[in-house]
C-alpha cells in the first residue's frame, strides 16, 4: 500500500509563493508518475501538474511559468513551487502517484492540503 502525505499549504497573498511537498511511503516511488491536482467546493478536481519517473514534466496552461513540479527519488518526495500565485489558485491541493513510469490518472491519493491566495 502507498501512502502520501502532503505538506506546505497555507495563507499566502497574491503574488507570493509556497511550496507543497509530498512524502510517498513504498519502494516503487522511482518507477511511478507522480502528480499534483487541485479542487475547489462545487468543480471537478483538476491536474495541475505531473511528472514522469525519468523527470518528464507537463502542466496546465493556467500554471505554466508560475508553477514547478520536482521529484527527489532518494527522499521519495515530489514539491510544487507555486509563484506568482492568484487568488484563482485557491484550492485543496492534493498529490498522487500512478503506478508505472509514465501514466496519465493516479492509483493513490493524499489527504490534500488547502491553498488560500488572498487578493
Amino acid at each position: 500500500q502507498v501512502q502520501l502525505v502532503e505538506s506546505g499549504g497555507g495563507l499566502v497573498q497574491a503574488g507570493g509563493s509556497l511550496r507543497l511537498s509530498c512524502a510517498a511511503s513504498g519502494s516503487v516511488f522511482s518507477a511511478n508518475t507522480m502528480f499534483w491536482y487541485r479542487q475547489t467546493p462545487g468543480k471537478q478536481r483538476e491536474r495541475v501538474a505531473f511528472i514522469t519517473s525519468s523527470g518528464t514534466t507537463v502542466y496546465v496552461d493556467s500554471v505554466k511559468g508560475r508553477f514547478t513540479i520536482s521529484r527527489d527519488n532518494a527522499k521519495n518526495t515530489v514539491n510544487l513551487q507555486m509563484n506568482t500565485l492568484k487568488p484563482e489558485d485557491t484550492a485543496v491541493y492534493y498529490c498522487a502517484l500512478g503506478l508505472g513510469r509514465w501514466v496519465v490518472s493516479p492509483d493513490y491519493w493524499g489527504q490534500g492540503t488547502q491553498v488560500t491566495v488572498s487578493s
